[in-house]
This record gives structure tokens, C-alpha cells and sequence, in this order.
């Protein structure tokens, strides 16, 4: 029983310290989630030892974002070392970009039916042990996609919200504004936001400041119950080296910058060591 007590004792450190800097009201909305998410989400990937989905890629003009692809090359190096077969989904121009160095499975922007039927034989295909969306945009009530600033992306948006509704396994949602896959969960809290929010629902949804952190926080508990420092591995800079080499832009400033979200490297560095000291291993 002590276990759990720590267990979720520590969950507890990694949410708060995941949103203490409030950049887009995550820390706001909080109190809506049940807290324990990190927990949660880290036990269901714990247990895949076959493929998993990483849906991640957010259009930015004519291009992709630096926030979701850092987070998902982390925790797809981090469940390929514990044994799963992870593969990143998503659309051009990030797809082409991975496939090189990555598993990587394209989706397209279609029609609703062809989204549907693409969604179904890829589930078929790799049958996964988890779905997880990290820095996804999620279709909004209108069934449109939507920027942070309300400009609406769909003709750019190629469909992953239909992996998610579909899956037969558990599904995850990693976010950082409100509009991203897994926002549904908590449509409420989020109408004080100036978001246009997602309506998407996942199992479990994971909030962080910047949705690659929400990635860390999840290897937190990965790390602690394998015996590995997952997290000592990540490094933002070489990453973010590697998506900008590829034409990524950061989502705020839309510049071809090695940042995210408009902070610097550092900070991304500075969540790392923060996190590998809550599990005793900084």
C-alpha cells in the first residue's frame, strides 16, 4: 500500500511541476483532471510489448511544429529500449521528413470516409497496444482544426482523431493548450481559455506546459519501475538540431529556431533534470 502512496505522491509532483509555469492556463484547468493521469498513462505503455501509436505533427504555414515531434522521438527511443515496436503517424510534411530515421506511418488529408477507412486498416494492420496523441491537433466541435491563434488549419490537417475514436486498446492524450487530441475530456474547464477547444476524448489525457515535457513525464515512472534513466538520454539539443536540419519552426514564433514553444532549450533541460530528481535519479 506504501507503494501506491509513493506512487501517487509522485504523480502528484510531476502534474504540478508540469504546468507551474501556466503558459496557456493548463495549471488553470487542473483541477479537472483526476489527479494520478502521469501514473496512469505511464502504466498503460509499461505493459505494451508490441507496437504503439504516436500520433504527433502540428502544421505551422507550411511546415511543422518543434513541439510534439521532440517529445514523441523521446518516448518512441524510450519504449523501443523497454521492448514495444513504437511507430510515429503523421502527416507531410513531418512524415517525410521521420520516415528515414524512424517507423513512420503517413496519414493524408481526405474525406471523412477515407479518414475512417485509413484509421481502420492501420489498427488492423499493426493492432497496438496503446494509441497515445502527443501535440495533436483534435477536431473541434464543428469538426474543424484550429491554431492557438483560432486560424483554422484543417486544409493542412490530416485526420488522427479517427486512430483515436477506433482504438480497441487504451488511448492517451498528451496537450498544452486546449485544442489538441484528449482536450474533450475536459470541455468545460477549458471555455475560459481563448481557445477554440478540441472535442476529441482519450483514456487518458496528460497536460504539460509544452506537450514534449508531458512526454518526459510519463518516462519519469517508465524509468523508475525499468530501472533506467530514460530520461538522462533525452537530449532537447541534439533533437531540436535534428527537426530544425529537417525545416521545423517553432509554434509561437514561427521561426526556424532551436526552441519550443517560444522558450529556449534550457528549459526544456532544466524540466529534465527536475523530473529525474522527483524519482531519486538526479
Amino acid at each position: 500500500m506504501e507503494n501506491l502512496v509513493n506512487e501517487a505522491a509522485l504523480s502528484q509532483q510531476i502534474e504540478d511541476a508540469l504546468v507551474a509555469r501556466n503558459l496557456r492556463g493548463m495549471k488553470t484547468v487542473q483541477p479537472a483532471l483526476q489527479t494520478g493521469y502521469y501514473l496512469r498513462a505511464a502504466r498503460i505503455l509499461n505493459k505494451c510489448k508490441g507496437h504503439v501509436l504516436i500520433g504527433t505533427g502540428f502544421p505551422v504555414v507550411d511546415t511543422f511544429e518543434t513541439d510534439g515531434p521532440v517529445g514523441a522521438i523521446a518516448l518512441y527511443r524510450a519504449l523501443e529500449t523497454l521492448g514495444a515496436t513504437p511507430v510515429i503517424v503523421c502527416g507531410p510534411p513531418v512524415s517525410q521528413a521521420l520516415m528515414k530515421d524512424f517507423r513512420v506511418h503517413e496519414i493524408r488529408v481526405g474525406e471523412h470516409q477515407e479518414r475512417k477507412l485509413e484509421a481502420f486498416q492501420a489498427l488492423y494492420h499493426y493492432n497496438p497496444d496503446a494509441v497515445l496523441s502527443i501535440e495533436r491537433p483534435g477536431q473541434a466541435a464543428d469538426g474543424g482544426y484550429y491554431n492557438m491563434r483560432g486560424e483554422s488549419i484543417s486544409p493542412r490537417t490530416a485526420c488522427f482523431d479517427t486512430f483515436i475514436n477506433n482504438a480497441k486498446c487504451p488511448t492517451i492524450g498528451i496537450g498544452d493548450g486546449g485544442n489538441e487530441i484528449g482536450m474533450g475530456n475536459i470541455t468545460e474547464a477549458l471555455k475560459d481559455l481563448d481557445i477554440v477547444s478540441a472535442s476529441t476524448r482519450v483514456d487518458e489525457l496528460c497536460i504539460a506546459d509544452v506537450s514534449n515535457w508531458g512526454a518526459y513525464g510519463i518516462m519519469s515512472f517508465l524509468s523508475l519501475w525499468n530501472n533506467i534513466d530514460l530520461l538522462e538520454a533525452v537530449k532537447p539539443l541534439e533533437i531540436l538540431e535534428y527537426l530544425s536540419s529537417l525545416g521545423s519552426v517553432d509554434g509561437v514564433t514561427r521561426l526556424n529556431e532551436l526552441t519550443e514553444d517560444g522558450l529556449p532549450l534550457e528549459e526544456g533541460e532544466s524540466v529534465l533534470l527536475e523530473l529525474r530528481k522527483i524519482i531519486g535519479m538526479a
